[in-house]
C-alpha cells in the first residue's frame, strides 16, 4: 500500500515565494511612478494642474473598473470604505493636483527635494498610527534615501524658479501622500487589493470632478501627444501601478514601503537622461546611487546566524 503521507508537502517557501513577488510588484511601481514624472511634464505644458489629475484618474478608474466587474469582486465591506475613502481623497486626489500645481511654480529639484519628505511622514505615521516597528536597518537607510534625494535635488535646483506658494503645495503633497498610505494600509486587511485600489482611484475621480470643464476645453485645444501622456499616466501610474503599490502594501509595512520610493528619484533621473536627453552630472548620479543604496539598506533584513552543535564523542 502507497504512503499517503509522502503525497503532500509543507509549503515551505511561501512566505519566501510572497516575499518575492511583493517584491516585485514594489519594483513595478516605483518605475512606474518614475515614468510619471517625465510624462507629467510633457503633459503639462498642455493641461492645467486640476484638469491633468482629473483625465488621469478618469482613464486610471475606468480600466480598474473593467477589471473589477470582469472579476465580480463585488463591493468592498462597510469596515473598509473609511480606509478608502481618505485614500482616494488625500491620495489619488489632493496629492496628485497639489503636486501637478506644485511642480508648475518650483523647479523640478526643489518639488523632489520637498516631495521626498513624503516617506519620512509615512514612517512616522506607521509608527504612531499602525504600530510599525522602525529597525535600526530601515532608519539608517532612510537618512542614506534621504541624503540622496536631497543631492539630487540640489542639482537640479534652478535660481529664481521657485516660489513659496509652490513650496507649500509640495509640502502639502507630501503630507497626503503620507496621510493616504496610512490610511490604505488598514483597509487592505478588510477588502482585496482590487477593491482598495478601484474604489480609491473612484473617490479621488470624483473629488476633482470640479476641474471637469477645464479638462473638456483643454483636451479640445490639447495636442495629441499630450492627451496620451494624460491616457499613459491614468493606465499604467495610476491603474497598474497603485495596484501593485497595494499587493505589496498588504503584505508588509508601510514604513518600509514608504522607503521603496526612494528609488524613484534615481529612476526619474535615468528616464529623464534616456527619453528628455537631460544629461545627469556627478552630484546628481552621485545622489541617485546614494537614493538606491538606501533602498537597498532600508530593504534588507538581519541575518540569523544558526549555532551548530559540536559533533558528538
Amino acid at each position: 500500500m502507497m504512503n499517503v503521507s509522502t503525497t503532500t508537502r509543507p509549503a515551505r517557501r511561501t512566505p519566501r515565494r510572497t516575499e518575492l513577488l511583493a517584491a516585485g510588484a514594489a519594483t513595478v511601481t516605483v518605475v512606474l511612478w518614475a515614468s510619471a514624472f517625465v510624462a507629467i511634464r510633457s503633459a503639462g505644458d498642455a493641461y492645467s494642474p486640476g484638469a491633468l489629475a482629473l483625465g488621469r484618474l478618469v482613464c486610471g478608474a475606468v480600466v480598474l473598473g473593467v477589471i473589477w466587474a470582469v472579476r465580480r469582486e463585488g463591493w468592498p465591506p462597510r469596515s473598509a470604505w473609511r480606509g478608502i475613502a481618505l485614500s482616494g481623497v488625500l491620495w489619488f486626489g489632493f496629492y496628485m493636483v497639489a503636486l501637478n500645481w506644485g511642480e508648475q511654480r518650483v523647479d523640478a529639484g526643489t518639488a523632489a527635494l520637498v516631495v521626498n519628505i513624503g516617506p519620512i511622514l509615512v514612517a512616522l505615521l506607521g509608527a504612531r498610527l499602525l504600530g510599525d516597528v522602525m529597525p535600526p536597518r530601515l532608519l539608517a537607510g532612510m537618512a542614506v534615501s534621504f541624503a540622496g534625494a536631497v543631492a539630487v535635488g540640489l542639482s537640479m535646483s534652478g535660481g529664481g524658479g521657485s516660489s513659496v506658494l509652490g513650496v507649500v503645495l509640495c509640502l502639502l503633497a507630501a503630507v497626503g501622500y503620507a496621510c493616504g498610505v496610512v490610511a490604505q494600509k488598514p483597509a487592505l486587511g478588510r477588502a482585496s487589493v482590487l477593491q482598495v485600489t478601484t474604489f480609491g482611484c473612484l473617490v479621488g475621480a470624483v473629488v476633482c470632478l470640479p476641474f471637469a470643464g477645464q479638462l473638456v476645453r483643454e483636451t479640445a485645444d490639447a495636442p495629441l501627444s499630450a492627451t496620451l501622456d494624460m491616457v499613459y499616466l491614468g493606465v499604467f501610474p495610476t491603474a497598474l501601478a497603485f495596484t501593485t503599490w497595494a499587493y505589496a502594501l498588504a503584505r508588509t509595512t508601510a514604513s518600509r514601503m514608504g522607503a521603496t520610493t526612494y528609488a524613484v528619484p534615481a529612476l526619474v533621473v535615468m528616464m529623464s537622461w534616456l527619453v528628455l536627453g537631460e544629461v545627469p552630472g556627478p552630484l546628481t548620479l552621485a545622489g541617485g546611487a546614494l537614493c538606491l543604496a538606501g533602498v537597498a539598506v532600508s530593504r534588507s533584513r538581519k541575518r540569523v546566524v544558526r549555532a551548530v552543535a559540536p559533533d558528538s564523542v
